[in-house]
């Protein structure tokens, strides 16, 4: 998988992803991480991006200019093909483990990071993304939700968790909350681990897991529970 960012603060991104997880995964090649800052194609002397919106309003907008030739810079290296541009933005669909599983397939995703205001909707015309949000609330630019984007997306790809069951069995994998989980020791401050994770019948704990399973989910998300049951999965 080869992530390909535009955005005004690559540091951002860089710090972040380059550390645990993904950072062992990069260093592996398994994922590729290029960052392109949206400011190196700014056509004028100052290196100035952003300019007041027309028709008034508060803030500064980022000018159609440098990000539709960083994006094309990008694209002279990828195969359309096999490649998918999001744009991160409140007004998209909001992003979750089915879109995250669906783009783990992908050879390339490109992230269009906006700041300030946002991006001149010229731009967005020309480049044609997909809309995604991570929720109904604003954030001050789209470096995050393409972090948050990419890890997601990268634990799905194999190698990059230690163990590929990880993500298998993980909250929202199969429309449910995941159980709760323990390690040693068996018992800590008069709270014991269930006994029948100490038996050693594998049948019976996966039966005990999909019952935790569903009474949590039941519990704190009755709208995924109920979608769950009513697609016949129990």
């Amino acid at each position: 998988m080869n992530y390909h960012v535009m955005t005004l603060f690559p540091e951002m991104v860089e710090s972040t992803l380059n550390s645990s997880i993904t950072g062992r995964a990069i260093e592996k090649g398994i994922i590729k991480l290029n960052t392109v800052n949206i400011r190196d194609y700014a056509q004028n002397r100052y290196k100035h991006v952003d300019d007041y919106i027309y028709g008034g309003g508060s803030g500064m907008l980022i000018q159609a200019e440098p990000v539709w030739l960083c994006y094309q810079d990008i694209m002279k290296q990828l195969d359309k093909s096999k490649t998918r541009v999001l744009y991160m933005s409140p007004q998209g669909r909001t992003f979750d483990q089915t879109m995250a599983k669906a783009l783990s397939h992908n050879e390339n995703i490109v992230f269009l990071c906006g700041h300030y205001e946002g991006i001149d909707e010229r731009a967005i015309e020309l480049i044609n993304p997909v809309h995604v949000s991570l929720g109904d609330y604003v954030l001050t630019g789209g470096e995050l939700p393409a972090i948050v984007m990419i890890d997601a997306i990268s634990r799905l790809i194999h190698g990059v968790l230690g163990s590929d069951d990880s993500a298998v069995y993980e909250t929202f994998y199969d429309g449910l909350l995941e159980y709760p989980q323990y390690t040693r020791p068996a018992e800590y401050e008069g709270l014991k681990v269930p006994d029948v994770l100490l038996s050693g019948n594998h049948k019976i704990i996966e039966k005990w897991r999909l019952e935790e399973s569903l009474k949590r989910t039941k519990e704190r998300r009755p709208d995924l529970y109920e979608k769950y049951i009513s697609q016949g999965l129990h």
